[in-house]
């Protein structure tokens, strides 16, 4: 019966994500983008099916643990275009590490002006890298992974919506700019964005995402603390 329930709350969840993806394709409009469509197409049908999510979760939780494969393959791209990234150091360096400290220090900032409980601001401040690393970054500074999780699809089906309305906005043109941006503020969801745009595009974000994954530990350790002895305790 276990066997039953892990193939079938795996198969659903790929045909799900495949009919999303096929959709998303064909009209290219947000609400068909995979991240957005398949979870709420995954909870209509366990609400219908009366299925309880933790029966599902018994199997699909085997997929989440491809999360970590799928983010050190994005190093393929940046190890093809590696000149580049010399060349475009100080600038990679330079935004990604302000980036990062904006994003922590003005998740922690208003999450304490709206009043959140402490366990949801530790879970929001993490928000703004790849999934599996700020699960863990959440565990470790006292918030809720999952909380966190969905903390993550929420900015990165956001920041993929509305980061090419900036681009267009503000009359980006050079793909530095454009990646850096797009891997920076929606990680994942970002990068998968920016290659649609373009290859070099797909690169530079992927060297944004982990490299902000990179600095956000090191900020959640050292920044967040002051934070919350601060404000919070």
């Amino acid at each position: 019966m276990a066997l039953v329930i892990v193939i079938g709350s795996i198969l659903i969840t790929y045909f799900v994500y495949w009919g999303s993806k096929k959709a998303y394709s064909k009209w290219k409009i947000f609400i068909f983008s995979p991240l957005l469509l398949s979870p709420i197409v995954l909870i209509l049908l366990l609400s219908l099916s009366e299925v309880p999510y933790s029966t599902y979760y018994t199997g699909a939780k085997w997929l989440s643990y491809l999360l970590g494969p799928a983010t050190v393959a994005f190093a393929v791209p940046m190890y093809k275009q590696v000149h580049l990234l010399k060349k475009h150091l100080f600038e990679v360096a330079a935004s990604i590490v302000v980036g990062s400290a904006v994003a922590i220090v003005s998740s922690f900032l208003y999450a304490v002006w709206i009043r959140l409980s402490p366990s949801l601001i530790t879970s929001l401040v993490p928000r703004s890298i790849t999934t599996p690393v700020a699960m863990d970054v959440s565990k470790t500074i006292g918030g809720v992974p999952t909380l966190t999780a969905v903390f993550v699809i929420i900015t990165g089906i956001t920041g993929s919506i509305m980061g090419p309305a900036m681009i267009r906005l503000f009359k980006i043109e050079k793909a530095t700019a454009k990646g850096l941006m797009l891997g920076m503020s929606s990680h994942g969801a970002g990068t998968s964005r920016a290659f649609e745009i373009g290859d070099l595009e797909g690169t530079f974000a992927s060297l944004a995402m982990i490299t902000a994954a990179i600095v956000t530990i090191i900020l959640a350790y050292t920044i967040f603390p002051v934070l919350q002895n601060e404000l919070i305790m």
